[in-house]
Parts: structure tokens; sequence; C-alpha cells
């Protein structure tokens, strides 16, 4: 595991999408039931009713991206909670309202300090329309490849680590000397800098390896680390790689142009 905490890679102007999806991904984590900020969810075993029925209606469910809304009854809630009432939810839409749902505080602040410290870059780099579009195309990529391999799956997917893999696909191409100040906790925590290209690498190397291992069911949904990453460093590679300056050298000599 590797927790970056600051990056030396100055930005020229206010990365405004970054900071406007860190605020939204937080006022709604503090709205809804795991927060603790909203009492109305109830406590104990009400409160897991009530958490289980918010993400299974916000998040995302891979079964339904291939098969349509499953009736309620059919969806895995905790024992002894109640059948919530029907809604209307398009699964489509569900995987953007996933982008900003989280299942724990460890679990936000972990992505908000990804997308912190990486996204700004990238945003500076793409320009803040193409950005918020590139965020927004990596989580349902990275959400959708995920739903590839887990197409009979009802357990609800949450979280923006899709989209935010992206960002930091894209960041290892655009910056890979960037010197990146991280937390390493086989090392007791001691910050040590590397080069972007060395942290990032080793995160996805750390992503790929979980993802060969994970099954289905509850967990960190690790293949969608892995298909955000490689679509955002992709997209950085076609739309960014250096182009080749084709200059047309006339050589001069008795005969071939005239004087």
């Amino acid at each position: 595991m590797v927790i970056p905490v600051y990056d030396k890679n100055p930005v020229r102007r206010t990365p405004v999408v970054t900071y406007t999806l860190i605020a939204l991904c937080t006022a709604v984590f503090l709205l809804g039931p795991l927060s603790g900020f909203t009492p109305s969810y109830g406590h104990g075993h009400a409160l897991q009713c009530e958490q289980a029925a918010y993400f299974d209606r916000w998040g995302v469910i891979p079964g339904e991206l291939f098969h349509g809304q499953l009736p309620v009854d059919r969806l895995p809630l905790p024992q002894g909670c109640p059948v919530p009432a029907p809604y209307t939810k398009v699964p489509f839409l569900s995987v953007f309202t996933a982008m900003f749902l989280h299942g724990g505080w460890l679990h936000l602040i972990g992505n908000m300090l990804f997308l912190y410290v990486f996204g700004d870059n990238v945003e500076n780099r793409m320009g803040r329309v193409r950005f918020a579009l590139f965020y927004l195309a990596a989580g349902y990529l990275a959400t959708y490849g995920f739903a590839l391999a887990h197409t009979e799956d009802t357990q609800s997917l949450v979280g923006a680590s899709g989209a935010i893999s992206g960002a930091l696909g894209a960041y290892l191409y655009l910056y890979p000397k960037a010197r990146v100040t991280s937390l390493f906790p086989f090392l007791f925590f001691i910050p040590l800098r590397f080069p972007a290209w060395m942290v990032l690498g080793f995160w996805f190397v750390l992503q790929w390896l979980a993802a060969q291992t994970a099954r289905g069911g509850p967990g960190v949904a690790y293949l969608a680390h892995v298909v955000g990453f490689a679509f955002g460093f992709l997209c950085a590679w076609v739309c960014y790689r250096p182009r080749r300056k084709v200059s047309l050298v006339i050589r001069s000599t008795q005969g071939d142009i005239p004087p």
C-alpha cells in the first residue's frame, strides 16, 4: 500500500474541477447514512438496513447494467431488514451517482487524497472541461470493465476510485519524473520522496496483483482501478504524445537549383 501526500509539481491556475469534485463527494458523504451526522437514518441494525438500501438505490449493481433493474426483493440486505419500497432506477445513470458515494470515512479520505495530489496537474494539462469529461469517461469505463467480469453480481459498487484511477494513469504518462512524497505503511509511515513513475507504478502493480486474486462479493473493486488506470494512461498517450516534426531539407548541389 502507498499513500501519496504531496507532489512537487506546481499548477498554473486553480484546479476548479478537482476541488469541486472533492467538495461534492464530501458533501454527499456527510449527508449520507455513514457519516454520523444524519441521525435520521437511525442507529445499530436500523442504520445497517438504511445503508444497504441507500447503496442499492444510488450505487452501481453490476447485474443491473446487463439485465435491467432488479426487483428490490432480490437485492442482498442484512438479515432482518425490511424490503425497501419499490423505486425507479436507471442502471446507466447509477454509474454516475455511484461516483459520489463512499463506504466510510477511510474510503472517502483515501480517494480524495489521491484526487487532490494528482488531479490538479492533470486538470491543468487537459483544461477544465476536457478533464471533467475525461474523469466521467474513466469512471464509466472502469465500472463497466468491472461489471463485465461480474455480470451476475448483485452487490453494490460505490466510490470514485475508477475515475480517480484514470487521473493517476494520465499523471503517470504526463509527469513521470515529478517528485511525489508518499507514506509506506510497511516502512513505518516514514515520508519518502520518489518519482511518480515509481510511486504510481508500484500502486498499479499492487492493484493488478490484487485483481488477479480477488473474487466476487463485498470488497475492493481492484479490477475497476486497473481498467481506469489503463484508460487514463492510454488516453494521455494518444492525446499528448510528442509529435515528430517533419522537416524538409533541400540540398543544393551544382545543377540542382539554379542560382
